[in-house]
């Protein structure tokens, strides 16, 4: 084992032994490079953005954390009520009492689901949870700190927004929309019946050792080191663009009808930014783009990006996920436009 762990790191260290050369060859060039103008300001706009919206996602990993160890599931199903407009708006202000982040969010709903919680107040919570807490609208209230329009915006259309899907899930859903919800149920039946059989030995010793802080910092760690990938990848392609496009273009780009809203929209799609985080990234934007186009980024991330979508499709139904994110892209430009219209 030994031997061929030695040879492993033996074929990647030659490899990188003729670029030693290759390096200094071009070290003036790279220095070169490395002091130009523009890779300066990408540094400085990284830096910015990443400083500001670091405590944030902190705060909300910590936040996030402590919910998922320390709130156990059921207290959240008996507080969601049964009639299903005040379900849905239960679920839609659920997230000031939970501020969980949306990568914690599907496998927390997921398994609320299995215990019995109705699609409808699930995708409500889904929604509006991650931008609908005291976490996102302090973040974005000191982000835009001379336009707390925005930031009103952002919570009102998140809500409005969610309870209406919600609604049309209520409607029109007549299915359990999971993926594996027979297997899930069939699989706890029998997990039940086993542990009926056979009894664990030193069940509470393991349960008090799982939820204990050493337990609870290592997977905030966890949590913070995955999200700030996204935090820094955002932030750098912004800096990216803000050097390498110029602002005429953007202003083009934002003058557009319907142009300003498909970029910003498939910008927050690609970004897949963390909620705490997000309205640093689009105050880079707040003197190119008009407040719909803004919103619009604010709204839709949160709600449906590309990690977020391979989430959906791994715990709801391909078609489910479909009509949810179609439901979620045409509510979100519609609200953000009318938005942009009256105010």
């Amino acid at each position: 084992m030994k031997h061929a762990a030695n040879m492993k790191l033996l074929s990647i260290l030659v490899p990188c032994a003729f670029l030693v050369p290759v390096l200094i060859t071009m070290s003036s060039d790279l220095k070169q490079a490395w002091n130009s103008e523009a890779l300066q300001n990408i540094k400085t706009v990284f830096i910015g953005i990443f400083l500001e919206a670091a405590p944030f996602l902190l705060i909300g990993v910590l936040l996030s954390s402590l919910m998922q160890w320390f709130v156990s599931e059921e207290m959240v199903r008996k507080l969601t009520p049964k009639n299903p407009v005040g379900g849905v708006l239960v679920a839609g202000l659920l997230g000031i009492i939970f501020p969980i982040c949306e990568c914690g969010m599907i496998p927390v709903v997921r398994r609320l689901m299995h215990k019995g919680m109705p699609a409808y107040i699930a995708v409500t919570f889904i929604l509006s949870g991650p931008v609908v807490n005291p976490i996102v609208f302090t973040a974005t209230l000191l982000a835009f700190p001379s336009h707390p329009e925005i930031t009103i915006a952002r919570m009102g259309l998140a809500f409005s927004v969610a309870a209406s899907i919600g609604l049309l899930v209520y409607l029109f859903v007549r299915q359990n929309p999971l993926r594996k919800a027979k297997v899930a149920v069939t699989e706890v039946k029998t997990h039940s019946a086993f542990k009926m059989a056979h009894p664990p030995k030193h069940e509470d010793h393991d349960h008090n050792h799982e939820k204990n802080w050493r337990s609870f910092f290592i997977h905030a760690g966890d949590e913070f080191v995955d999200m700030s990938k996204y935090l820094v990848i955002g932030a750098l392609i912004t800096a990216c663009i803000q050097t390498f496009i110029s602002r005429n273009d953007l202003i083009a780009l934002g003058n557009g009808p319907v142009a300003s809203y498909v970029f910003m929209m498939g910008f927050a799609y690609v970004l897949s930014l963390c909620s705490t985080s997000d309205a640093f990234v689009a105050s880079a934007f707040s003197h190119t783009f008009a407040l719909g186009p803004l919103v619009s980024f604010l709204v839709l991330g949160p709600m449906l990006d590309f990690k977020s979508t391979l989430m959906l499709l791994s715990t709801f139904r391909t078609r489910f996920v479909i009509g949810l994110s179609i439901a979620i892209i045409v509510l979100v430009f519609a609200g953000s436009w009318l938005i942009n219209f009256l105010v």
